[in-house]
């Protein structure tokens, strides 16, 4: 029979746990690596927060550049262009024409009327913008042009300009002006009911006043069509 220590049962037990420790610890990473993929979790989460962030303002900017060089949807409002445009309906209104300067007698423009502004936005302590009322009206005289309305009829340098869309006449006559070097006479197609440069508080507006050109109705559906 063989005779055991008690003594050398506890050391057995103890190196066997000290072997299994050491194999835990082998296994397990060091606490700089835990640390680590920490922060690389904390950079990943915020590198995906700013490239979104990043996308959300380039987006923005996108639209805003399509808006102001492109094309924009505008809401009529009111009936100054009846029945040429309905209230409510919505235009599109496109810029490449009237960046370049290309405005043309006839077309349906979207213009702000001097003294206008609806809101003044502060941006710091120095800057500040301004945000006109939109009208849509109908250009019908370009700089060095002569303009009349008599007898309810249209006349552009003497000659009677043919308006079969016009259902309301004017009312009251317009005497014969000649347009300065920076002057666009704009008027609605409803004659009898519209605030334009026949008014004296309007008058002949400048170009940089004429930021867009109708074209199309795109809303209501069932109304979609050119703007003549």
């Amino acid at each position: 029979m063989t005779n055991f220590d008690a003594s050398d049962k506890v050391e057995v037990t103890n190196t066997a746990a000290e072997t299994v420790q050491a194999e835990e610890k082998k296994n397990q990473p060091p606490a700089g690596d835990n640390n680590k993929k920490e922060e690389k979790k904390k950079r990943t989460v915020w590198e995906e927060i700013y490239s979104w962030l990043m996308l959300l303002v380039t987006a923005v900017i996108l639209a805003a550049l399509f808006r102001g060089l492109v094309a924009e949807p505008i809401r009529v409002d009111g009936k100054s262009m009846i029945n040429t445009l309905q209230d409510g309906e919505i235009v599109l209104v496109t810029k490449p024409r009237i960046i370049r300067g290309d405005l043309k007698r006839g077309d349906v423009v979207i213009c702000h009327y001097p003294g206008r502004v609806e809101h003044t936005w502060r941006i710091g302590a120095t800057m500040t913008v301004d945000i006109s009322t939109a009208f849509v009206k109908r250009l019908v005289a370009l700089p060095g042009d002569s303009v009349a309305i008599l007898d309810a009829k249209l006349y552009v340098n003497d000659a009677l300009v043919d308006e079969n869309y016009i259902d309301y006449p004017p009312s009251y006559d317009y005497p014969r002006k000649v347009l300065g070097a920076d002057e666009y006479f704009v008027i609605g197609d409803n004659r009898a009911s519209s605030h334009d440069s026949r008014s004296s508080d309007v008058g002949p507006i400048s170009e940089k006043m004429i930021v867009g050109h109708a074209q199309w109705v795109i809303f209501p559906l069932n109304k979609i069509r050119a703007i003549h």
